[in-house]
């Protein structure tokens, strides 16, 4: 399943940043709406959602087009992790917020199963026919109802590198998982520790482990471990964990080693990849497409300064596993359902790919919106992809494993981030977790 998408990615060969100007140059002509909205003026929306920073600010200006375009108003409200206990206070509270962008399929499992989240109304099932494809509609419905749409895709099988770094140490882009750890040894050998993990934010060391998985072990395997239908203490697991061993076992190619790995937030993971000249603190970091808005934030231009690679071939494929934030309305409110029907819309897509560190589903979304190649290239992948694609594993189990902090998968991974010798160990404790998650 992955080698089609793969097939589909060229990105460090592009041409780095253009500007969002089509063909004809007419950058600033206001396209054509795509939606029809209700007038919900003095209606107020809330709208929940675990986003910060430039990812929030560039969230909030298609929020800002929605209000210009119903008259309602329209806050954002700040989650916390795990988004369903920061919503389940509110709600218990009896304020819940009139949408919620939840992280995880599971997430929206929960939401439907305890009866808070209201199912998708015909305008936006209509948006969701016009502009998804069947897989993307299907992982935001539960047993056959819609309730997501998943507004904002990640591409999450991406290593982004530092250029002069690459170029100061004579490497190159490696294919294969073996010539991954070459090139890491060759980047170390030039003064630059090559690889850089934000292991302070445990969801990162789930990505990690999920595209060796899905590489080496294939995608049924995959497919039966995020269901919980092979125990963590499966030998596929094991070979897994020993994979990442031998890139995590060695303090010298990690920024940091394994304690500065911990302490390492993701934006800072980013950032200190693309910071400090010719001596950055890391030639290289795997992250998602979104990690564009780091890139940016440090200074450093996308194409250019900062360049990706597909996440090397472990087995016979490069793997590709997706990510998303769907949009769920908790509140009957008409407001919630007209913003769910924008969201659906070329036309909310189209404002925030503009602004970057962000890709789409929706396959109507013209490319050209994306303000450079390498986007352009990494959202094309996707589209292209259709419905063959595996989404993230840690993002499909109950939340208390797969995305509470200092929990369950996080937690575990962590561990053996700081002891990656004790293979047995890690094992045991995921799946102890796992059957407790999976049970209740």
């Amino acid at each position: 399943m992955a080698a089609a998408v793969v097939g589909a990615v060229v990105l460090s060969g592009c041409s780095g940043d253009s500007d969002d100007k089509g063909d004809d140059g007419a950058a600033s002509k206001k396209p054509a709406s795509t939606v029809e909205l209700p007038k919900l003026d003095g209606e107020k929306i809330e709208v929940a959602a675990v986003w910060t920073g430039a990812e929030q600010e560039n969230f909030t200006k298609v929020l800002d087009e929605f209000e210009k375009r119903t008259g309602a108003t329209v806050t954002f409200v700040p989650a916390q992790d795990p988004i369903v206990n920061f919503l389940g206070t509110k709600i218990a509270g009896g304020s819940p917020p009139d949408v919620a962008m939840l992280p995880q399929v599971g997430a929206i499992t929960q939401a439907v199963e305890k009866k808070w989240a209201k199912p998708a109304g015909a305008e936006a099932k209509a948006q969701l026919a016009k502009n998804y494809s069947q897989g993307w509609q299907d992982l935001g419905a539960v047993d056959g109802e819609q309730y997501g749409v998943y507004y904002k895709a990640a591409n999450k099988s991406l290593v982004w590198y530092n250029n002069t770094a690459f170029e100061n140490a004579g490497a190159a882009e490696p294919k294969t998982w073996k010539e991954f750890l070459t090139t890491a040894e060759t980047i170390s050998a030039s003064g630059v520790t090559p690889v850089s993990v934000g292991g302070a934010d445990g969801w990162t060391l789930t990505d990690w482990f999920e595209n060796v998985y899905l590489s080496q072990a294939g995608p049924e395997k995959y497919d039966q471990l995020a269901k919980h239908e092979i125990k963590w203490t499966d030998p596929s697991v094991a070979t897994a964990l020993t994979t990442l061993a031998e890139l995590w076992g060695k303090p010298a190619l990690v920024a940091g080693g394994a304690n500065g790995a911990l302490q390492t937030e993701f934006p800072a993971s980013v950032t200190q990849t693309f910071t400090g000249g010719d001596a950055p603190k890391a030639g290289m970091v795997f992250a998602a497409d979104f990690a564009g808005v780091n890139v940016t934030e440090a200074g450093a231009k996308v194409g250019t300064d900062a360049k990706v690679f597909p996440f090397p071939a472990v087995g016979s494929d490069s793997p590709v596993v997706t990510g998303g934030d769907a949009a769920v309305a908790l509140t009957d409110s008409k407001g919630a359902q007209a913003l769910l029907t924008f969201l659906a819309s070329t036309d909310a897509a189209e404002i925030q790919a503009k602004l970057g560190g962000f890709i789409s589903p929706n396959k109507a979304l013209d490319g050209k919106a994306y303000p450079s190649d390498v986007q352009r290239d990494i959202a094309k992948a996707l589209i292209d992809a259709g419905d063959d694609f595996r989404f993230d594993m840690s993002d499909q189990m109950p939340q208390s494993f797969g995305g509470t902090p200092g929990k369950g998968e996080w937690k575990a991974l962590q561990d053996f981030l700081k002891n990656p010798k004790d293979v047995k160990g890690a094992q045991q404790q995921l799946e102890s977790d796992a059957a407790k998650a999976f049970k209740s």
